[in-house]
């Protein structure tokens, strides 16, 4: 139920369309919940249905012309329902790590090489990240606003769990079993 949550957010933070979504959605929300050029459209017709958003009046002819989307009160009302429910934080789940647990048993032949990718991989996010912080949030006079302040926080979230994945990864590394602990 994250998706349609996820973009009336994003719409209430600036009307747009489709297209626009899924730019904004690669560029910032999609970093901690993705979403397809496909499923955004479809949540939007859904979310349009449902009353809880319109798209806005257009000058130009429809046809082929994108439509740009705004809230609707009964949007940010469910918006606000939906931020202010309780909600149990789910299980994670990944599949390197149950890999991991495989390996123990039948053996890490051809694990290093993946370790390695993902370790290069959470690297580079961690240093976009970063660049992100930088570029973002270098605290200037009077915007301190709870809009910077929580949309820093999620980054923040972004970097600490970046951060821990190359410190294990690194460490899962050293103490993957070399040629000698195999033989035995």
């Amino acid at each position: 139920m994250s998706l349609p949550h996820a973009i009336l957010t994003a719409l209430l933070e600036k009307p747009s369309s489709g297209l626009d979504l899924t730019r904004r959605f690669d560029k910032s929300i999609g970093y901690f919940w993705s979403a397809t050029h496909q499923q955004i459209y479809r949540e939007l017709g859904k979310l349009e249905a449902e009353g809880y958003i319109r798209a806005l009046p257009s000058e130009q002819p429809a046809r082929g012309q994108k439509k740009s989307y705004e809230v609707l009160p009964a949007g940010r009302a469910e918006l606000e329902r939906w931020t202010a429910a309780a909600q149990d934080p789910k299980p994670h789940r990944d599949a390197l790590l149950l890999r991991l647990r495989a390996a123990a048993v039948v053996g890490t032949a051809g694990l290093e090489a993946d370790l390695r990718r993902h370790l290069d991989l959470h690297r580079r996010q961690l240093a976009e990240y970063e660049e992100i912080e930088r570029r973002d949030f270098t605290p200037a006079p009077g915007d301190d606003s709870a809009q910077v302040r929580l949309q820093h926080l999620v980054l923040r979230a972004g970097i600490q769990l970046e951060t821990f994945w190359t410190q294990w990864l690194a460490q899962a590394l050293e103490e993957l079993p070399g040629p000698a602990d195999r033989a035995s």
